[in-house]
């Protein structure tokens, strides 16, 4: 009712008028009135559009993410058993070379052995024929 008169008093209606300025007023409210609810369906429409192609790329993104992830794996583990038999290969290696250069080393032992215990047999007996000679030119002396 304020605006009523305020539109009265200010002169941009009559009284005569005013019934047909009510009538524009009226149809103006109502074509206006149709926009912002035009507007919010578009709104609502974008929005749900954005939603479903939001959801669209999360589902291929975590598709690709768990494809990427299960090539990665995948190339872990082999890179996991590749490592593993290099290193199954080396350890017989080594052990085998160990097992060689003990055996080696046993045989050079044992041949030392043998050449010390022929050479302190051939010094004993040495010795003993040096003391033999030594106690017959003792006894010789003697006589």
């Amino acid at each position: 009712m304020l605006s009523a008169y305020i539109l009265l008093s200010s002169g941009i209606i009559t009284k005569e008028g005013s019934m047909k300025l009510n009538w524009k007023i009226f149809c103006a409210v109502v074509l206006l009135s149709g926009v912002p609810i035009a507007i919010a369906q578009s709104v609502t429409n974008d929005v749900k559009q954005t939603a479903s192609d939001t959801g669209k790329d999360t589902k291929k993104a975590a598709h690709k993410t768990g494809a990427v992830t299960k090539k990665a794996v995948h190339k872990t583990g082999h890179a996991s058993k590749t490592a593993m038999n290099d290193t199954k290969k080396d350890t017989k290696m080594a052990a085998k070379k160990t097992d060689q250069g003990a055996h080696t080393a046993a045989k050079d032992t044992e041949h030392a052995a043998k050449k010390t215990d022929a050479t302190v047999k051939k010094g004993a007996k040495t010795m003993g024929h040096d003391m033999k000679k030594g106690a017959d030119k003792t006894e010789n002396m003697m006589k």
